[in-house]
C-alpha cells in the first residue's frame, strides 16, 4: 500500500510538473501580444516557479538534489521576482512620461499651425485641464509654421482617446470643494486627472460620482484611488472597461470541475479509511460522511461570498472548484463580475466565505473530539495532533490526557471540520487574490498587499520543501491569483476598525492552523506518547 501511495504521489508530482511546464508556454503565447510588459510579467511567473519545477521534477524522476542548492535557488528566484516587479513598475511610468512628452508635441503643433486647428483639442487641453486654448498668433509666423521637431525615438503622436465634449463634461464634475485637478493624463480609453483632493474622500467620491452620472449618464466610470506616491488621483474610464462575465462555455466548464471536485471530496474519504474508491467501488457509502461533510463546507464558503454579493449588489462569477487528491479539494476560484464600490466592500466579501466555513468547521471538530466514533470511525494517531497549533490545542483542552495514548478512534466529523479549518487557512494566506490577500488589501491598501503576496510565497516555497500540498497550492496561486485585485471605485477610505480586528483575528487563526507544534512544546502540553 506505501508502495501504491508512493508511486500515486510521484505520478501527480510529475503530472503537475508537465502541467506547470505546458502552462508557461501557454502563458509565453499570450504575453507576446503584450508586449515587453507581458513578456515581464511571464518573466515573473517562470523565475519564481523555475526552482519549484526544478526541485520536484527531478524529485519525481527519482533524482535527489541538494535541499540547500534548491533553498539557495528559491531565495534567489525571489530577489529576481522583485526586481521584475520593479521593473515592470518603471516601465508603466516610463509610459505615462512618454505619453505626456506626446501631448506637450501636440500642443506645441497647435501653437505653431493654428490655421489648422486640431479637432481632438476642442472642448479643453489635456495637458492644461484649467485653461483656455491659446489664442492663434498672427502674421508670418501663421502663414509658414516652423517644421515640428523630430519624435523621441519610441514615442509615437497619440491623441487623447476621449472625445473632446465628453472630455469638457468630465472636467466639470470638479470642483474646488471636492477635487481640483492640476494635471491631466491620457490613459487606456479614458484619462487621469491628478490634483488636490478637498474634503472626506467617500463624500467628495460620491458627488463627483453623481455629476457624472447627471452629465453623461453611464456611459463613463469614476475612480478615485493613490498613484504610486500615494496621492489621491481621479481616473475616469469607459463604462465597457470593466470585468466581462463567465461565458456559457466557462460556466460549463466550472459545473464539470465541481462534480470532479464531489468525486475527490468522497475519494479523500475513503483514503481515511484506506481504500481507494476507484478500487474498491462496493465501500463509496463509506466515504460519504467525510465527502459528503467536506462538500457542504465547500459550499458554505461560497454561499458566504454570495450572499454578501448580493447585499451589495456585486456580481459573482461561477465558482471554479479545485480538485485536490491529497484534501479533497483546495476551496474554489471566484471571480467578481462588477466593479466594487469600496474597500470595506471588498472586505466584507471576501471575509464572509472563509467566516461562514470556518466556524462550521469548528463546530464539526468539537463535535468529532465529544461525539462517540460509532461503526465508521477514524484511528489516528496522537502526533496528529502535533500538525497544527489550533487543532492540537482544542483537542488537549476537550480530551486531556487522552491525547498521550499511542492512537484514538474518532467520529467522521471530525476529519470533516480538520479538513475544512486546513481549506479554510489556506485560503486565507495573504496572497494575491486569495480571500487572504483580498482581506489585507481591504484593511492596509494594496501596497501593503503586494508585500504580504510576497512574504507568503516565500513561506510558500520553503513549506514546500517538506509538504506537498504546499508545492500543489502554491502553484496554483501563483498562477492564477498571484495579482491582486482590481481597484474600486473609492480606494481611499479605509474600512473601520472592528472590520480590521476581524482580519487579523481570520489571519491569526490561518497562522495558528497551519504552524505546527515543536516536538519538545508538544510533550510539554502532554500531546503524544511521553
Amino acid at each position: 500500500m506505501a508502495t501504491e501511495n508512493a508511486t500515486t504521489e510521484n505520478a501527480t508530482t510529475l503530472f503537475l510538473t508537465l502541467a506547470a511546464l505546458g502552462t508557461i508556454a501557454w502563458g509565453y503565447g499570450r504575453a507576446r501580444a503584450y508586449g515587453k510588459a507581458g513578456l515581464f510579467a511571464w518573466l515573473q511567473s517562470v523565475v519564481i516557479l523555475a526552482p519549484w519545477l526544478l526541485f520536484f521534477g527531478l524529485f519525481a524522476l527519482g533524482v535527489a538534489v541538494n535541499l540547500t542548492v534548491i533553498l539557495f535557488l528559491f531565495v534567489g528566484a525571489v530577489g529576481v521576482y522583485i526586481y521584475l516587479g520593479w521593473r515592470l513598475r518603471q516601465m508603466a511610468e516610463a509610459e505615462q512620461f512618454q505619453n505626456r512628452i506626446t501631448q506637450m508635441l501636440r500642443d506645441q503643433e497647435q501653437e505653431e499651425s493654428p490655421g489648422t486647428p486640431d479637432p481632438q483639442s476642442q472642448g479643453g487641453d489635456l495637458a492644461t485641464p484649467q485653461e483656455a486654448p491659446p489664442e492663434a498668433p498672427s502674421g508670418d509666423r501663421a502663414a509658414a509654421p516652423r517644421p515640428r521637431p523630430p519624435l523621441p525615438q519610441g514615442v509615437s503622436l497619440m491623441f487623447p482617446p476621449v472625445p473632446p465634449e465628453d472630455l469638457q463634461k468630465i472636467k466639470g464634475i470638479f470642483g474646488i470643494d471636492t477635487f481640483f485637478p492640476t494635471e491631466t493624463i491620457p490613459y487606456q480609453d479614458g484619462v487621469i486627472f491628478k490634483g488636490n483632493l478637498r474634503g472626506e474622500p467617500e463624500a467628495s467620491y460620491q458627488r463627483m460620482a453623481e455629476k457624472l452620472t447627471q452629465t453623461l449618464a453611464d456611459r463613463y466610470r469614476l475612480y478615485l484611488v493613490e498613484d504610486g506616491n500615494d496621492r489621491p488621483t481621479a481616473i475616469v474610464l469607459p463604462s465597457t472597461n470593466g470585468p466581462q462575465p463567465y461565458t456559457p462555455s466557462q460556466k460549463f466548464l466550472a459545473v464539470v470541475i465541481a462534480l470532479v471536485t464531489l468525486f475527490t471530496a468522497l475519494e479523500r474519504g475513503g483514503l481515511q479509511y484506506g481504500f481507494d474508491i476507484l478500487e474498491a467501488g462496493d465501500r463509496w457509502p463509506q466515504a460519504l460522511p467525510i465527502g459528503l461533510g467536506l462538500a457542504v463546507l465547500l459550499v458554505a464558503h461560497e454561499l458566504g461570498h454570495w450572499v454578501l454579493a448580493q447585499r451589495y449588489q456585486v456580481r459573482l462569477g461561477f465558482p471554479f472548484f479545485i480538485p485536490s487528491w491529497q484534501m479533497g479539494s483546495f476551496g474554489a476560484i471566484t471571480r467578481f463580475e462588477s466593479i466594487l464600490p469600496n474597500r470595506s466592500v471588498l472586505f466584507d466579501i471576501a471575509f464572509a466565505g472563509p467566516g461562514v466555513a470556518g466556524i462550521l468547521a469548528l463546530v464539526c471538530l468539537g463535535l468529532g473530539l465529544v461525539l462517540p466514533p460509532g461503526p465508521w470511525g477514524v484511528t489516528l494517531p496522537t502526533p496528529f495532533f502535533q500538525g497544527s497549533l489550533l487543532v492540537g490545542s482544542l483537542a488537549r483542552l476537550i480530551m486531556g490526557s487522552q491525547l498521550q495514548a499511542a492512537t484514538l478512534t474518532f467520529h467522521p466529523v471530525f476529519v470533516v471540520g480538520w479538513l475544512g479549518l486546513v481549506i479554510t487557512a489556506l485560503n486565507l494566506i495573504p496572497l494575491g487574490q486569495l480571500d487572504g490577500g483580498r482581506i489585507v488589501q481591504a484593511i492596509y491598501g494594496r501596497k501593503i498587499a503586494g508585500r504580504t503576496t510576497i512574504v507568503a510565497i516565500v513561506f510558500l516555497i520553503i513549506a514546500a520543501l517538506n509538504n506537498p500540498i504546499a508545492l500543489y497550492w502554491g502553484i496554483l496561486a501563483i498562477f492564477l491569483q498571484r495579482q491582486g485585485e482590481r481597484p474600486a471605485l473609492e480606494e481611499l477610505t479605509e474600512p473601520d476598525d472592528r472590520r480590521a480586528l476581524w482580519g487579523l483575528v481570520a489571519l491569526l487563526l490561518t497562522v495558528l492552523t497551519l504552524l505546527p507544534f515543536t516536538p519538545s512544546l508538544a510533550l510539554r502540553w502532554g500531546i503524544g506518547v511521553p
